[in-house]
């Protein structure tokens, strides 16, 4: 005992050890029970979130061009915009990021995340699950029962929505790349979970005056009593089929039978999803775009009380913010957008007192590459990018870590994707490192052992 008191710094109550001993029987390491429990000491208040928002800037967005300026690197790398000063001292950011910058002391940058994935695909299911793809560095692997469940997902599995509601959301699309052979990013559904935590797909564009939910949409000729009249009778025909509705599959789908029911006629679904009674000030605010709306959207059912709500860049016919050229020109179009829907969804939380409720995290899979290429671009470059992460109880004001010079490497404070999902995990009350069943009841642990929660944000 008094080796392992000199080695972690730490006094180790019995019930420590204990607790040690039950979890290598489980497969989990003592460092990683350590981790947790130094996060606790340290003041991290755990399940201190109800609820996530998680916006993925689908393609990789160049890191130097936003939330890490190097206005001393030399022209090929620094870029074409300038920095400007934030509500922080001694923080800056891209000049296209205004609305950002006042409000930086409501936010926290990592500077640091770090990886060595330069596959959109395989990275993309990294960073939405905090596992390794099934085939990493890969674009060709297209989704599979075999990959790791997105974070949505998990948290469908483990915390309730209310009645009716679902308990996980993607929208407005299932990110795909036209150039990857793979197509589809996998990791942006339950996996190996089953589809029952799959996310309810919000497809279209909610900045359109006539956009409804698709499926939230009865048929002409179905009404709501006839649906529930056919409903019943469905529920008559599985009693005779018990053989069936005692395997896993039958359980699946009796499950979306009855999610589908409730979604289809459920009051407080719709109002939910009713996003034209924000006021015209509001709608503004956050952009009459696709991307904003979404934002909006996703603020409206966090509000409301679902778990976690994924927001996919849209399909925007640019190769998203995949910018192997014209990467200026580009992102003069992605930027004001981006930093009116954030800025705008910060201001909100704080203002309806969800800050503390509520986590946002905003990343893509990789950053862009410091030096730019013959075509104006940046190209993949996974050793560092930037997260910007808001509320949850998370402090705000400050950047961890650091890059060097060029902004090729982190130079301290090295994070992975894994440590950001382990505190988005930790905020939402739901221990990282416990086992789930997947869909043939065998345990799988939510993420690796070498997850840890960022002690600077708690």
């Amino acid at each position: 005992m008094s080796m392992l008191n000199q080695q972690f710094g730490m006094a180790l109550p019995r019930r420590s050890l204990l607790q040690a001993g039950a979890c290598s029987l489980l497969g989990l390491g003592l460092p990683q029970l350590l981790s947790h429990q130094a996060v606790a000491s340290a003041g991290g208040s755990f399940g201190s979130a109800k609820r996530c928002i998680f916006i993925f800037l689908w393609g990789g967005p160049s890191h130097i061009d936003t939330l890490d300026p190097k206005p001393e690197a030399p022209t090929d790398i620094r870029g074409s915009f300038s920095p400007i000063n934030t509500s922080v001292p001694g923080v800056q950011v891209s000049e296209l990021l205004p609305n950002i910058a006042q409000r930086m002391h409501d936010v926290a940058v990592i500077r640091s995340l770090n990886h060595t994935d330069p596959a959109h695909l395989s990275s993309a299911h990294a960073a939405l699950t905090g596992q390794l793809a099934p085939v990493p560095r890969s674009d060709a692997e297209p989704p599979s029962e075999r990959d790791a469940p997105h974070i949505g997902s998990v948290v469908a599995r483990l915390r309730s929505a209310p009645r009716g509601l679902p308990g996980f959301v993607t929208m407005p699309w299932i990110a795909y790349h036209p150039a990857a052979p793979g197509g589809q990013a996998p990791g942006q559904r339950a996996g190996w979970l089953g589809h029952n935590y799959d996310p309810m797909l919000v497809e279209g564009d909610p900045s359109q005056n006539q956009w409804r939910v698709p499926a939230l949409q009865l048929q002409d000729a179905l009404s709501a009593e006839r649906l529930s009249s056919r409903m019943q009778l469905l529920t008559d025909l599985d009693a005779q089929r018990a053989a069936l509705n005692a395997s896993a599959s039958g359980l699946a789908l009796n499950g979306f039978q009855q999610q589908a029911t409730e979604l289809l006629t459920s009051p407080r679904v719709r109002e939910a999803f009713s996003i034209d009674q924000e006021t015209e000030e509001t709608r503004n605010r956050y952009g009459r775009n696709i991307h904003g709306q979404c934002v909006l959207l996703a603020r409206r059912l966090s509000e409301r009380g679902v778990p976690l709500v994924c927001v996919n860049w849209h399909n925007d016919g640019q190769n998203f913010w995949d910018t192997h050229g014209n990467n200026f020109g580009h992102l003069k179009q992605h930027l004001p957008t981006f930093d009116a829907g954030i800025s705008a969804l910060i201001d909100d939380l704080h203002e309806r007192g969800l800050q503390d409720d509520v986590t946002v995290v905003v990343w893509g899979e990789f950053g862009r590459t410091p030096k730019i290429n013959d075509k104006g671009g940046r190209d993949h470059w996974a050793p560092v990018q930037s997260v910007l992460v808001s509320g949850g109880g998370m402090k705000e004001g400050i950047v961890i870590g650091s890059t060097d010079k060029t902004a090729a490497y982190a130079e301290d404070r090295p994070v992975h994707y894994r440590d950001v999902l382990a505190t988005i995990y930790y905020n939402l009350g739901i221990e990282s490192y416990q086992y789930i069943r997947d869909q043939n009841d065998r345990p799988v642990v939510i993420l690796p052992e070498e997850a840890r929660p960022i002690r600077e944000l708690l």
